[in-house]
């Protein structure tokens, strides 16, 4: 549980650095990347609560609902990390 959500903060810093940077103008960003920050946290949020509700409907423990709560927010992240990552510092 702890090396979940030690990743998802991990991952999430360093997207939050890419985009600043981006910001910048030292990171290779998408024009549209401010929208799609906005954009996929609330569907990343509704979805989380959303399984979040479903596996507490189901009876799962509390450990299972806040995986579950917490993981479209995470793959997000992951994501995002992995895209962001591959676009690289901008070349001058």
């Amino acid at each position: 549980m702890q090396i979940y959500f030690g990743s998802l903060a991990m991952e999430a810093s360093a997207v939050i650095w890419m985009r600043m940077l981006g910001v910048t103008g030292l990171w290779a960003v998408s024009p549209h990347e401010g929208t799609r920050m906005v954009r996929e946290k609330q569907l990343a949020f509704a979805r989380g609560g959303s399984a979040a509700i479903r596996a507490a409907l189901e009876g799962k423990s509390a450990e299972i609902i806040m995986l579950e709560g917490f993981g479209p927010a995470r793959r997000t992240a992951r994501a995002n990390q992995r895209r962001l990552t591959r676009s690289g510092p901008r070349k001058p």
